[in-house]
This record gives C-alpha cells, structure tokens and sequence, in this order.
C-alpha cells in the first residue's frame, strides 16, 4: 500500500514534512443528502477516503495520523446512525487489522470505551495487541472522545498517581507535564498539522490540549470527496508556515542558520515535544 519505504526521520525540520496530523473527517452526511442517499451510504463512502488518506500519509513519511471518527456528542444522533456507525467500526476493526499489520502500521483507539458493547471492546484490544510492535506508523482513532474529557481524565489520573507515590511533593500544584503524560494521546508528538473536511472552521472538543501550537487547514471537501490530493496540498500549506512557538520571526532565522553550520547532521532546533482500517466517520 505504501510507496515510500522509509518514514521521515525524527527530527526533521518542522518546514518540511509534519510527523502527526490530525484530522476531523467532516460532510459524511450532507455528502449522502446531496445524492439523495441515506446518510449512512455518506459514512460509508467516507471508508474510502480513509483507506486513501492513510496511503497519502504514509508515503509521505508521516508517523502519526489521528483521525476522530466518533465523538462523545454524537451518541445525540438517532440511534440507527449510531447503531450503523457501531457496526461499520466492527467490521472496519476486523476486516483491516491484517493489512495495517502487514503495512507496519500500529492501531490505537483513544476515548472513553465503557460505553462500547463489550464485542467492539475485544476487537480493539486485540487489534492493538496485533500491531503494538509496529512503528512505520501509528494510526489512532478517536471514538467517544471529547477534549474536555480527555482534560478532567488526565487531571483525575495524575492526582490519583501522585496521591498514590507517596512523595514529598503530593500536595503541590499538579504542573503541565503531570498532566500531559495521561492525556489519551501521550504516546505521540502533538500533532503539527490540523486538518478539517467540510467547510466548517472550527475544532469541535477535538484534542483541546495537544493542539495549542498546531498549524490548522479548512477545506471545504467533503469527507468520501478528501484524498491524496488534498492531503498534499494540506502538507504543501504547511511548509509555507513559520513555526515560531511564542519566539520571533529573526530568532528562527537566526536559530535555523546556526543548525546549519553545524553541518548537515544535524538537526535545527524546535520547541516540538519529542495505522489502514476502513472507519467512516461519524460527521
């Protein structure tokens, strides 16, 4: 599936190629209304574009691809939707597990699954334990995930680990990074690039922590419409972006300059903290 053999390296120059994205994968439904079709025929095209979209990013070299297909406001919708939109995570789970194995590509599911039937529950855990050894690169799904809860659960569990060290420092203000390693997505960079599908120009409880300094795009493409085309032109736009986290525009050019006489090995320097199923998802 993937052309590029070799991933980007980490540590590459933030201009060049982003190593997570992050994606909310928005117009299933008016995509469907637009043909006259259920709106469950829009999540189903919106498979495709996944299957396309985590080709583009990985033979661009991209580590991490974090895509929200459900989120913790959708159980809102009429329960036949969610009901479809269920059973097409299922049958996604278990008819690409193989082939994100065979790719090298490891399968995550971040959000709160108690409310999942406990059948979903074992496919996930199973598909993460398949590929947890992968690391061409990791795929995550959001499904009942809301950055607000992802925040007071994160803050819940770090006050629980520091009541539970026993340490001196139990009764101090909890800092950022005691908060940040129980977010859902500790196990990945924060993303650098944010991309929406569908027009709309917001990001909807999505990752409200992780994507502080991330480089947003708006497309007004609808999801089952988004592809490799897109995805390059959304990597083209970041390229074109200067990162400067809080710094001036002189003192990257001046930081940047300095990595370079360093020699070729050597990477400038970044503030930057150092999966293919088919999922539909639930916009």
């Amino acid at each position: 599936m993937f052309r590029r053999q070799e991933p980007i390296a980490a540590g590459s120059p933030s201009g060049d190629v982003p190593r997570h994205v992050a994606i909310i994968m928005d117009g299933n439904g008016r995509w469907a209304r637009q043909r006259m079709l259920p709106r469950i025929a829009g999540h189903r095209r919106g498979a495709n574009a996944v299957r396309a979209t985590v080709q583009a990013c990985g033979e661009l070299g991209i580590e991490h691809l974090t895509l929200f297909a459900f989120s913790s406001e959708n159980w809102r919708r009429p329960a036949d939707e969610v009901s479809a939109l269920m059973e097409l995570f299922a049958t996604a789970i278990e008819q690409e597990v193989s082939r994100l194995h065979e790719h090298g590509v490891r399968f995550r599911v971040v959000g709160d699954r108690t409310r999942f039937e406990p059948g979903l529950r074992k496919l996930i855990l199973d598909a993460e334990a398949t590929t947890c050894d992968n690391a061409r690169m990791t795929l995550t799904i959001a499904a009942n995930y809301g950055g607000r809860w992802d925040i007071t659960q994160a803050v819940n569990r770090a006050l629980a680990a520091r009541a539970a060290s026993g340490h001196a420092d139990a009764g101090l203000p909890l800092r950022e990074d005691d908060i940040a390693e129980h977010l859902a997505l500790a196990h990945a960079p924060e993303p650098d690039l944010f991309i929406r599908t569908g027009g709309e120009t917001r990001i909807s409880n999505f990752l409200l922590w992780q994507l502080a300094y991330t480089e947003l795009w708006f497309t007004e493409t609808l999801w089952p419409d988004f592809g490799a085309t897109d995805v390059q032109a959304a990597v083209d736009a970041f390229r074109n972006r200067e990162r400067r986290f809080g710094r001036t525009s002189d003192q990257i050019r001046r930081e940047a300059g300095h990595a370079g006489a360093a020699g070729p090995d050597v990477a400038p320097d970044s503030d930057e903290r150092a999966g293919v199923p088919t999922i539909a998802g639930a916009r």
